[in-house]
C-alpha cells in the first residue's frame, strides 16, 4: 500500500519521504536478499527464486522477482549474488537491486554453534515512467519531466547471523545508504529518499514425534517513517519432506504456507496471503502469491546430504 501512496502523490506533484524493501512471506528461505552473512550458511553450493504476486485483481498491484546464489568458498568463507526486482503500476515504478556478499564463519562452542558475519555491496536501478499511469494527464503543475531512467544509486549493507542445527538468529542493515532521487520541479524537492532497514530474524525446529518436527520463526523490519512490521509463522514438517504451516503479518494478514522437498537438492514452496485490512475486504482484491524454488549441489565441504533445516 505505500508505494501505491507513493506513486498517487508522485503523480501529484508532492514530495515523497521514504520507500520501503520488498515484502516477503516465505522469509525463512530467501535470507540472502536481508542478510549478507547468510551467504555459504548452507554448506553447498545453493539457487534459489522467488517470485510474489501482490494483491491478485488489482490493477497495477506490485511484483517482484528475487535470484539468490550462494556458497561457501572455504571452510569460514561464503560468497553469494542476489538480484530483487521490484515492479509496481504496470511498469511505472521498477527497482532492481543487485548485490555481491561475503560472509566469514566462526565457531563459537563445541556444538556445531557458528557465528557469521557478513557484507554486502551492490547498487540499484531506479527507473519512473509516469507515461505508464493511466488517465494520466500533465499539467504545469505536474512532474512529468521528472521521469527517471534506470538511474544507478551504490549501496552496501552487513550483517550478523548465529546458527546452529536447530536454531538461527540474524540482524541486519541491507543498504546503509539513504540515497535522495532529486528531481526539482515545481513545488516538489525531490521524488523519494530510500530508508534505511534494520532486520531481525530468527526461528528454531523442535521434535513433536518422530515424523513431526514444528519450525516457528519470526522475522522483524523496523524503518524511519513506517511501522515497525512483525511477521509469525509457523511450519509443521513431516518426515523432512513436506511442510504445512501459517503465519501472521501483524495487522496485515493472514498466511497459509506449503513445501515440498522434491528430493535432496530440489525444494518447492507456495504461500497465499489474505489481507485483514479494509484493502483485503475489496472485490479487486484476491489475495497475494508467492512461488519458491530451490536447488542445491553437492560441494567438497559436504559430501553428503543431510537435512538442513534453514
Amino acid at each position: 500500500m505505500k508505494k501505491i501512496i507513493i506513486i498517487l502523490m508522485l503523480s501529484l506533484g508532492v514530495q515523497v519521504m521514504a520507500q520501503q524493501d520488498a515484502q516477503y512471506t516465505q522469509y525463512m528461505y530467501n535470507t540472502l536478499s536481508v542478510n549478507p552473512a547468510y551467504a555459504g550458511s548452507r554448506g553447498v553450493l545453493s539457487l534459489s527464486g522467488l517470485y510474489r504476486s501482490q494483491w491478485v485483481g488489482f490493477d497495477g498491484a506490485p511484483t517482484t522477482q528475487t535470484f539468490n546464489i550462494h556458497s561457501p568458498v572455504s571452510r569460514r568463507v561464503g560468497l553469494g549474488l542476489s538480484i530483487v526486482n521490484d515492479e509496481i503500476g504496470n511498469g511505472t515504478n521498477q527497482d532492481t537491486y543487485f548485490d555481491g556478499s561475503f560472509s566469514y564463519t566462526i565457531p563459537v562452542s563445541d556444538n556445531d554453534a557458528k557465528l557469521s558475519f557478513g557484507v554486502k555491496v551492490g547498487g540499484h536501478l531506479l527507473n519512473l515512467d509516469f507515461n505508464r499511469l493511466q488517465n494520466f494527464n500533465p499539467s504545469p503543475n505536474t512532474i512529468q519531466e521528472s521521469n527517471i531512467d534506470n538511474k544507478f544509486s551504490p549501496n552496501f549493507g552487513a550483517g550478523v547471523y548465529y546458527h546452529t542445527e536447530r536454531f538461527y538468529a540474524g540482524l541486519s542493515i541491507p543498504n546503509f545508504l539513504e540515497t535522495e532521487h532529486f528531481e526539482s520541479s515545481g513545488s516538489s524537492s525531490f521524488l523519494a529518499q530510500e530508508r534505511m532497514n534494520w532486520y531481525l530474524i530468527s526461528g528454531f525446529v523442535t521434535d513433536l514425534s518422530y515424523d513431526w518436527k514444528f519450525k516457528p520463526t519470526v522475522l522483524f523490519k523496523l524503518v524511519d517513517g513506517a511501522p515497525l512490521q512483525a511477521d509469525l509463522s509457523a511450519n509443521f514438517l513431516y518426515r523432512e519432506k513436506l511442510t504445512l504451516g501459517a503465519a501472521y503479518r501483524w495487522s496485515a494478514a493472514w498466511s497459509a504456507l506449503f513445501g515440498y522437498q522434491l528430493n535432496d537438492k530440489l525444494m518447492l514452496g507456495l504461500a497465499y496471503d489474505r489481507e485483514i485490512t479494509e484493502l483485503g475486504s475489496t472485490a479487486f482484491n484476491n489475495g497475494s502469491f508467492e512461488f519458491f524454488l530451490r536447488f542445491e549441489f553437492l560441494t567438497r565441504y559436504r559430501k553428503v546430504v543431510t537435512p538442513r533445516f534453514f
